[in-house]
């Protein structure tokens, strides 16, 4: 049923004119810089500060959080907030030790680092993963949660009816569209056009949150605070309160067991553990080793790129206020059979908070909903048009392709990716919906994070590190990670020194299905440690310093006050919350 008003659409294409005016008044006034393929991919010098932590958190966060990461927090609770709290620590170690390494060696794309640092056979194979990485895995994942959602709020239909489909595919080809008009303006469009995204992402984000706790607070009959509905989750669910799971009695149960539930929980975030296995390479690779993130800051002089960086962790410790808050009221509300017509999907859980919400903030939140999905596409489409135009294009197809040719090309590319996205998408093929959209970025984005990190890991701050090695290692943290999803419990058994697997029934389209798996982040911390023993070996080979080393300048290690603060002020926020979450 369609609960929208003439003022929530009202507000929602308010929103749309304010953000495709100001990205047209932005891209205006580079008007002279049309043709500079700097400039389009890379914005060269233009971003301030706040504006690349504005545009780092308005591409990262997306369908996967205010859907995929709400889910999560209905199904598992506060635990999944350590992807975004670990994430503030892993921007500081950016900020500090990886900025002065591609800045100081003018790294524009992650492909040129690696032909920079080892040789041009290790950047095209990279290109060519990251390229199917985010077409078939992030910008896939983004389009299918985003689209859900909205459609569950906006359509006249029940979900898997015809009529549903039809109107999921109007909005996916809309979502698209609005993430194109963004894009083709270039990088210094996204950035600036971010900071608007940011901004209603927040506020709407935030409203939803205030009111899913209202809602909760009037269920148990304490009017209508969101203070007293925040305690009220704590005390009637406080398993969903704790950022450690502890590890189950059982590795194996029926659906029926009531030890089913917590298995699944663990797989997905395996307690104390993850913390020494996958979750730092998760963060680290995506903050530091991505070019969809790391673009933003690499036109920018070393102290802006490092404030930026900063202020994007700063915000990070609030995003689970807004993306995973209202997964845990809708649980609560869900488990005294308060969401009529709630289904207990966990991808839906978002959406079915928003049913709440008075006209006009339902806008707010649908708009900000779409700010995020449209700020994560057009920052992986221009990405995806970077690394395709510079890394492949122009080195293996067009060398002698001028500024004016190189931004055609990479316009061409950004739609070409949308379309195929679409494609892969139209009746989720990928199986996005039955994995679950956070789990299923987390889980198939590991599969390349482990060879990916490791490399440039001892690329940068190894100088024996060979091109041998880094071919090597890419491939084998790829295999490693496929080994130890797929085959490492057909062949080792379910209880090793490395890893415990667990088996645990689910529902899947109306049947049970046993399944048997190690949790992935506990993969991920294998298959990276295994990885990194493996090339530093190989490297013992070669020379003590690798000819195409690079030279790491110690004076830009110094911090300047102003740094130092935020990395304090963020270090002690997160300290707090783990000591009261724990």
């Amino acid at each position: 049923m369609n609960t929208l008003s003439s003022i929530d659409y009202i507000i929602f294409v308010l929103y749309f004119i304010l953000v495709a005016s100001y990205g047209y008044y932005v891209y205006r006034k580079r008007k002279t810089q049309e043709h500079d393929s700097k400039a389009f991919f890379l914005a060269e010098g233009s971003l301030t500060w706040w504006a690349i932590g504005a545009s780092l958190i308005a591409s990262n966060i997306s369908a996967e959080q205010f859907i995929g990461m709400s889910g999560e927090g209905f199904f598992v609770g506060t635990a999944v907030a350590a992807y975004e709290w670990i994430a503030a620590i892993a921007l500081i170690i950016i900020a500090v030790w990886f900025m002065p390494v591609y800045l100081k060696n003018h790294i524009y794309t992650m492909p040129q680092f690696l032909k920079t640092r080892y040789n041009d056979t290790v950047a095209l194979i990279m290109a060519i993963f990251w390229l199917f990485l985010y077409i078939l895995v992030n910008l896939t994942s983004i389009l299918y949660l985003g689209a859900t959602a909205i459609t569950g709020l906006v359509g006249d239909a029940t979900a898997g009816t015809p009529e549903f489909q039809n109107i999921l595919h109007i909005i996916m080809i809309g979502l698209a569209v609005f993430a194109l008009v963004i894009t083709l303006g270039g990088m210094k469009v996204i950035g600036y056009t971010d900071v608007i995204q940011v901004a209603v992402l927040i506020v709407g984000g935030l409203a939803t949150t205030y009111l899913a706790l209202t809602v909760v607070s009037e269920q148990f009959g304490l009017g209508k605070s969101a203070l007293a509905g925040f305690k009220a989750l704590m005390t009637d669910s406080p398993e969903h309160f704790k950022m450690i799971l502890p590890k189950p009695e059982s590795n194996s149960a029926t659906i029926n067991d009531p030890h089913n539930l917590d298995i699944q929980k663990y797989v997905v975030l395996p307690g104390i553990a993850m913390y020494f296995a996958g979750q730092w390479i998760v963060n680290l690779n995506y903050w530091g080793c991505n070019q969809y993130i790391t673009q933003r800051a690499l036109g920018a002089d070393l102290k802006t790129a490092r404030t930026g960086l900063i202020f994007a962790g700063l915000l990070k410790l609030m995003m689970p206020v807004i993306v995973m808050l209202p997964g845990i009221a809708a649980y609560v509300l869900h488990k005294h059979n308060a969401l009529p017509g709630f289904n207990g999907v966990k991808d839906g859980a978002y959406s079915a908070v928003l049913g709440f919400l008075p006209s006009g903030l339902k806008g707010l939140s649908i708009a900000a909903l779409t700010a995020a999905i449209v700020a994560s596409l057009a920052g992986k489409a221009n990405s995806i048009s970077t690394i395709f135009t510079l890394d492949i294009y122009k080195k293996y197809f067009g060398k002698e392709t001028d500024e004016k040719g190189l931004v055609i090309i990479g316009r061409y590319t950004v739609v070409a990716a949308m379309i195929l996205a679409i494609l892969f998408t139209w009746n989720d093929l990928l199986g996005i919906g039955g994995e679950g959209g956070f789990t299923f970025i987390q889980k198939y984005t590991g599969f390349i994070s482990p060879g990916v990190f490791a490399m440039f890991l001892l690329g940068m701050f190894w100088k024996r590190t060979t091109g041998t090695a880094a071919i090597v290692g890419v491939v084998l943290g790829f295999v490693l990670a496929i080994f130890f999803n797929n085959y490492a419990v057909d062949i080792f058994g379910k209880e090793t020194l490395m890893y415990t697997a667990y088996t645990y029934e689910k529902m899947e389209k109306g049947a049970v299905v046993a399944v048997t798996e190690i949790p992935f982040l506990i993969n991920m911390g294998w298959s990276f440690v295994i990885t990194v023993a493996v090339m530093v070996a190989l490297s013992m080979a070669g020379p003590k310093v690798n000819p195409k080393a690079f030279v790491n300048d110690k004076s830009l290690l110094k911090l300047d006050p102003r740094t130092v603060a935020l990395i304090v002020v963020t270090l002690m926020l997160l300290a707090a919350l783990y000591v009261k979450f724990w």
